[in-house]
């Protein structure tokens, strides 16, 4: 199956999606930030990545701007339950600059699970 980074800085959320992943047959690292999440890219291959747009020290936006310049075939699901402004708008943003799919929190096994197997087929 797929080795997926997860990014998010909700314990969690971390730990329900690794669950469903794992459960799935995939291998899943996790990175509480961007910054954590940009470090493991440089060490690791990941064939997804499926990151939180609003977290400490580095969103998510940032992560993947910087990803885009240094692995720009990078597959990336965002998730956002929204802050300041409403999720979509900050989804809407991620897609604009090379995200592939885009969840709005709370996410649904099924929906996770759909996302996942459509962005690695």
């Amino acid at each position: 199956m797929a080795h997926i980074l997860l990014v998010d800085d909700d314990p969690a959320i971390r730990k329900v999606f690794t669950k469903i992943l794992k459960k799935e047959g995939h291998e899943v690292a996790c990175a509480e930030n961007g910054q954590e999440g940009l470090e493991l890219c440089r060490n690791n291959s990941f064939d997804l990545i499926i990151t939180d747009m609003l977290m400490p020290v580095k969103d998510g936006l940032k992560m993947i701007m910087e990803l885009d310049k240094v692995f720009p075939e990078t597959r990336i699901i965002a998730v956002s339950g929204g802050g300041v402004i409403e999720a979509e708008r900050y989804l809407r943003l991620a897609c604009t600059i090379g995200v592939k799919k885009s969840l709005t929190k709370p996410v649904s096994k099924e929906t996770l699970l759909t996302a996942v197997n459509e962005i690695l087929s």
